[in-house]
């Protein structure tokens, strides 16, 4: 039994359901062992060490057939990674779970925003619908935990609203220790009953919740009637525009004390904030100069 099998290198191997008899054809398939007979025999021998057990598992090179055994009735299944990165749309989403190579089921659709970016762990032949319920479940909790804990004054009637703010804020700024003022920015518009102009939701409008363009926003896309459209349409869109990151739901809950209404591109990667909106103009011309082509900036 301990002979040094046959596997060349280490090798992650499915072990299907069955008895000892139906594992050892398909663990001399795929080239794990290569006495079956020793394999059923090994395994009657040691039954009382425990049942033998179907996963996915890591077995190392030259594994002998105690090894395997031992790995059949102890090791942990292999653990797989699905990363849901910030930022990302629904159909996004549904992209990344679809190309998760380890999963099986279909998803259709998900509810925007509702699934929390993070790094999921999960085993082979875990279902897609579940691993949504799972990423709904997180949401749902660290929701509650943040707004639960939000600061008083908030112009935001409940978590949802959070929620969707908290996605305009996450797809509007990619310097994460700016996301607290820019959600200063919006929660100072919605105070003031301004429109938000937020070009993410224009963008998401526009793509069809794809959520990218490729080309800069038009002015008929800036004008055109539709509830995501937050330079035609007051106050909050009636969803998410994406999953936001826990920390701009915090930034949106525990915004930078600033009186600020505008901002715009800086050409570095970061934002001009201003009070007024002439200090605003002068910051846009600069921008504009720096990319004639850019878009207005948002919020002005």
């Amino acid at each position: 039994m301990d002979r040094p099998g046959p596997l060349t290198e280490a090798r992650a191997i499915v072990v299907p359901h069955g008895g000892a008899t139906q594992l050892a054809e398909a663990l001399t398939s795929d080239g794990v062992v290569d006495q079956p007979l020793l394999f059923r025999a090994a395994a009657w021998l040691t039954h009382g060490d425990g049942s033998l057990h179907a996963a996915e598992f890591a077995f190392p090179a030259r594994a002998s057939v105690r090894q395997v055994l031992a790995i059949l009735r102890t090791a942990h299944p292999v653990e797989h990674h699905l990363t849901i990165a910030e930022g990302l749309t629904a159909q996004q989403i549904v992209s990344v779970l679809a190309h998760a190579e380890a999963m099986t089921g279909e998803v259709q659709t998900i509810e925007e925003g509702s699934v929390l970016p993070q790094t999921y762990d999960y085993e082979y032949g875990a279902d897609r619908a579940a691993f949504v319920v799972r990423g709904k479940a997180a949401m749902s909790k660290d929701l509650l935990i943040t707004w639960a804990d939000r600061a008083s004054g908030l112009p935001l009637s409940g978590p949802r609203d959070a929620l969707i703010l908290a996605s305009i804020v996450e797809r509007e700024t990619a310097k994460p220790d700016e996301r607290p003022h820019v959600a200063a920015v919006y929660l100072n518009r919605l105070r003031q009953g301004m429109k938000l102009q937020a070009d993410p939701t224009v963008v998401y409008a526009a793509s069809h919740g794809a959520g990218v363009l490729d080309h800069h926003l038009t002015r008929a896309e800036l004008g055109r009637d539709d509830p995501f459209n937050t330079y035609r349409s007051a106050g909050l869109p009636p969803a998410p525009i994406c999953s936001p990151s826990l920390e701009s739901l915090r930034a949106v809950l525990h915004p930078d004390a600033s009186d600020d209404l505008f901002f715009v591109a800086d050409g570095t990667g970061g934002h001009v904030f201003s009070r007024s909106y002439e200090a605003h103009d002068t910051a846009v011309v600069r921008w504009r100069a720096l990319v004639p082509s850019a878009p207005h900036g948002s919020p002005d």
